[in-house]
């Protein structure tokens, strides 16, 4: 053991030095596969919660299913059910389906295509 450190302190040569390029290229790859996504996919999560309008579907972080009844400057309030409004802040939304007033008549044409069938 003590021969094989003596010959490395002889080389004179830094150990790390073969490593540091191998480490640089983990951390871009780090960044591209994971960092980069995540971040895009916050920025998206955030643009869908703004543009939340009144009588759309969100789900929650928690699970809970409702439809927009007030919007504010940090929280909305759900219509969970008939006479039931829960107030949630503008982070705990999971999803958002857009209303089916913003999508057009797709969803009466669907309808009127189960029921003639």
């Amino acid at each position: 053991m003590t021969t094989t450190l003596s010959l490395l302190a002889q080389q004179g040569g830094n150990p790390l030095a073969g490593g540091l390029p191998m480490i640089i290229i983990m951390i871009v790859m780090f960044y591209f596969l994971l960092i980069r996504p995540q971040k895009k996919q916050r920025k998206e999560q955030e643009a869908r919660v703004a543009a939340l309008r009144k009588g759309d579907k969100v789900v929650t972080i928690g699970g809970m299913h409702g439809i927009v009844h007030a919007v504010s400057k940090e929280t909305i309030s759900i219509k969970i059910s008939e006479g039931v409004f829960v107030p949630f802040n503008k982070v705990a939304i999971a999803s958002v389906e857009k209303s089916s007033k913003s999508q057009g008549d797709t969803g009466q044409k669907v309808l009127e295509e189960v029921s003639k069938s």
